[in-house]
């Protein structure tokens, strides 16, 4: 039987050959070399389905588009989604398979000056984990309906938990650095 886990990715592009541009460091930025081995494995657990295939189609932000994308759970994880349908909204975390992993100072597009990795929620990381906050639209399956996503079509779902206002909003955080920026 065929998973969802077992479906192909897009090939990724190859940083060393300059053809994609957003693979090219901008001024003030800096990257490292990577370590040589992993210290822990992850299994993903499913793949996501968006309409987006290309980095620049991606909205910049999670809460930026209104598209239903889908969820597709492997079926061995089924059992895990009892109760899912009782969310209102869903924590989902998943792997930026496609995104650069050795940039520790970026220059962001939509911002002036350079900022630490670990200062932005670029998908370029040393483990390129992205969560966002989704609204669930409806379940069929092991496939969620859900709004709120900012990934590449057939990006792999490392993880699903339930969202809860009350303990993981925090109304009264800041990051600083953006605080003083236009919007």
């Amino acid at each position: 039987m065929t998973t969802v886990s077992d479906r192909p990715l897009p090939p990724l592009p190859d940083p060393a050959s300059g053809a994609d541009a957003e693979d090219d460091a901008r001024p003030g930025e800096i990257a490292v070399p990577l370590p040589d081995a992993y210290d822990a494995g992850v299994f993903y657990i499913g793949r996501i389905g968006t309409p987006w295939t290309r980095r620049a189609d991606c909205p910049r932000n999670a809460r930026g588009s209104d598209a239903v994308c889908t969820i597709e759970v492997d079926e061995r994880w089924a059992a895990a989604l009892t109760g899912v349908e009782t969310c209102t909204h869903l924590l989902v975390l998943y792997w930026m398979d496609r995104a650069r992993r050795d940039l520790v100072v970026q220059a962001p597009r939509h911002s002036t000056g350079s900022r630490g990795t670990f200062a932005l929620r670029s998908p370029v990381r040393p483990n390129p984990i992205a969560a966002s906050v989704v609204r669930l639209v409806g379940i069929d399956g092991t496939r969620l309906s859900v709004v709120g996503l900012d990934c590449l079509d057939g990006t792999p779902l490392v993880d699903i938990k339930p969202y809860f206002a009350s303990t993981d909003a925090v109304g009264d955080a800041v990051v600083g650095w953006h605080a003083g920026q236009s919007k």
